[in-house]
């Protein structure tokens, strides 16, 4: 994998936040890479939210939430999963997915926290984004171009914690066929075990996550994170 990492300002998306070049190629008659996107791919992802981009990849916008809390230990709330073609890639990644025809990206964050993990929150309660990134991963066979904006949420006490059942393990009843089939669980995680899980070896996204989590946990310095990483 190779990543970059560029600060912007707050104000709007920077002008240099374009993919990651990589060697171009001719692409088939309906527009995709098949280097990288077999012919069947509308049939692994779902065409309505993933389109051909001019890199001949699906792509899609998505939002995300870094959910953090400080008590009663510093913790960041994570979903793990897997890949459907190959059950031993596994990942950890902060809630999130597709922005959907007429959502912005903090109603769609707080939609997709509210699906994967049943805590409802008002879209005023995000900070940011705080994170800009692209990537380029490979999954479910068909390798994708993601754009993401990234929110900062802390959840320290409150309502927001009513979907939890104990300590780390959270609500799973709005999870999608889909996210059944390769989403492994979604819960909090202390922030030093996190950081020692990374060190010996799990994978994380974006892979700067430990350190953002650090960073984000006594507040934003209103300085956007722009991430590209490419698989």
């Amino acid at each position: 994998m190779t990543f970059e990492v560029e600060k912007s300002p707050s104000a709007g998306t920077p002008d240099n936040a374009e993919p990651i070049p990589h060697p171009p190629a001719e692409l088939a008659p309906d527009g995709r890479d098949p280097r990288y996107v077999p012919d069947n791919w509308a049939e692994l992802l779902d065409p309505h939210e993933w389109r051909l981009n001019a890199e001949g990849l699906p792509a899609r916008r998505a939002a995300r939430v870094i959910a953090l809390r400080r008590e009663p230990r510093p913790a960041i709330l994570l979903v793990r999963g897997h890949d459907f073609a190959n059950d031993a890639l596994s990942w950890a990644f902060t809630p999130g997915g597709g922005i959907l025809p007429g959502e912005d990206g903090r109603r769609a964050a707080c939609r997709e926290l509210a699906e994967e993990t049943g805590i409802e929150l008002d879209s005023s309660a995000l900070v940011g984004p705080v994170v800009e990134r692209s990537s380029r991963f490979h999954f479910h066979l068909v390798t994708s171009r993601q754009d993401e904006e990234i929110y900062l949420a802390h959840l320290d006490g409150g309502t927001q914690q009513t979907a939890e059942r104990g300590y780390g393990e959270l609500d799973r009843r709005g999870w999608t066929e889909l996210e059944r089939d390769v989403l492994d669980s979604v819960g909090w995680w202390d922030l030093d075990d996190f950081e020692a899980a990374v060190a010996a070896g799990m994978v994380v996204y974006p892979a700067l996550l430990p350190v953002l989590a650090r960073q984000f946990l006594g507040g934003w310095d209103g300085v956007v994170r722009v991430i590209r990483e490419e698989d």
